[in-house]
C-alpha cells in the first residue's frame, strides 16, 4: 500500500519550498505596508485557508482574522459564473483595514463581487492578497495588491486548492493536465 498522498503523481507547478519563500516575502510586504495598524484579514474559504494560515504565522504585526465562504465552482473545473456568499463575516468591518486573502484570482468575478459587498460595509481600506493570479482569464478588470505567483491557464490543486473537495492536502501546487486524467490519478498505486 502506498503512503504517498493521492494526487502526488500530478505534475508540480509550484513546489512547497518556492511557495514558502514567496509567502515570507508577501508577509514582509504586508507587515511593512500595515505597520502601526491592525489589519483585519478575511480568508475566503475553503481554498485560501492554508495560504492564510501561513501568512498569519509570517507577518510581524498584530492582525485579526475572519472568514467568508464563497461558492463559484460547484464540483466542476470551470467557474459557474455565479458567485454567492455561503458564510458571512462574524464581525463588523466598518472603519477597519481589510485585507482579503484569496487562493486564486481568476476571472475577477469573485473579487469584484467581494469589493462591492465588503465595500458597502465602509471599511477604512480594502485590499486583496491572492496566492495565484491567472491574469490570462480575467473577464472583470480587477487586480490584487499582493500576488504570490502569476500562473498559466491550468486547473490547479494542492496547498488548500481542490477539485471536488479533493487534493487540498498536497504540499505543492499541482496542475491537472485534463479533467479526464483525474480519475486515473485518484486510484491508489
Amino acid at each position: 500500500m502506498s503512503t504517498r498522498p493521492i494526487g502526488s503523481d500530478l505534475p508540480i507547478l509550484l513546489d512547497a519550498a518556492k511557495i514558502e519563500a514567496r509567502i515570507a516575502e508577501l508577509a514582509a510586504d504586508i507587515s511593512r505596508d500595515y505597520a502601526g495598524r491592525t489589519p483585519h484579514l478575511v480568508g475566503v474559504l475553503k481554498g485560501a485557508w492554508v495560504f492564510m494560515a501561513d501568512i498569519v504565522r509570517q507577518i510581524s504585526i498584530h492582525c485579526t482574522v475572519d472568514f467568508l465562504s464563497i461558492q463559484s465552482y460547484g464540483s466542476g473545473t470551470m467557474s459557474s459564473g455565479e458567485v454567492k456568499i455561503t458564510k458571512d463575516l462574524d464581525v463588523s468591518i466598518q472603519g477597519r483595514d481589510v485585507l482579503v486573502i484569496e487562493d486564486i484570482l481568476d476571472t475577477g468575478r469573485t473579487y469584484s463581487y467581494l469589493q462591492e459587498v465588503l465595500g458597502a460595509h465602509d471599511p477604512a481600506s480594502l485590499k486583496l492578497a491572492a496566492l495565484l493570479d491567472k491574469h490570462s482569464r480575467r473577464i472583470i478588470p480587477v487586480e490584487a495588491d499582493y500576488v504570490g505567483f502569476e500562473i498559466p491557464d491550468v486547473f490547479v490543486v494542492g496547498y488548500g486548492l481542490d477539485f471536488d473537495q479533493k487534493y487540498r492536502n498536497l504540499a505543492d501546487i499541482r496542475h491537472i493536465p485534463s479533467p479526464q486524467t483525474l480519475f486515473s490519478f485518484d486510484k491508489p498505486a
